[in-house]
């Protein structure tokens, strides 16, 4: 459990630590009902990242959360196999780095399936009185 809380608040994964909270108490304020899920959609767009079609909030959400596990999984490693020095810092940084890189293009794979639950536009949740006159 020792090497787990090194890894994850250790330079430089402390980084990463960071934003997983951030991710969780947006997600949590989510299921509270004090945001939107799609209060960004407006602000940023997705596709530039290969990431299209779900919500903004997804695409940084899944990204983050498996740079994060990733990364405190690998730096976990190394903690217990490499010995201390300037190449297990080289190590440490190298796997900051490419963890989310590796989480960047896993979440485009994630992403494709979860278009078809986003739709772009939404149809009415019942019908209306209009519908029915038709």
């Amino acid at each position: 459990m020792r090497i787990f809380v090194e890894a994850a608040t250790g330079l430089p994964m402390i980084l990463l630590t960071t934003a997983v909270i951030v991710v969780v108490c947006f997600w949590l304020l989510v299921a509270v009902g004090v945001v939107a899920l799609d209060g960004f959609d407006a602000d940023a767009d997705p596709t530039a990242w290969g990431m299209g079609g779900v919500p903004v909030a997804v695409a940084v959400s899944v990204p983050v959360v498996l740079a994060w596990v990733f990364g405190v999984g690998a730096t976990a490693l190394l903690i217990a196999l490499a010995p201390g020095g300037t190449a297990a810092w080289a190590l440490r940084l190298a796997v900051a780095v490419g963890a989310p890189l590796v989480a960047w293009r896993l979440t485009r794979r994630f992403v494709r399936p979860l278009r078809r639950l986003f739709p772009d536009e939404r149809g009415p949740s019942r019908p209306t009185s209009h519908d029915h006159a038709a």
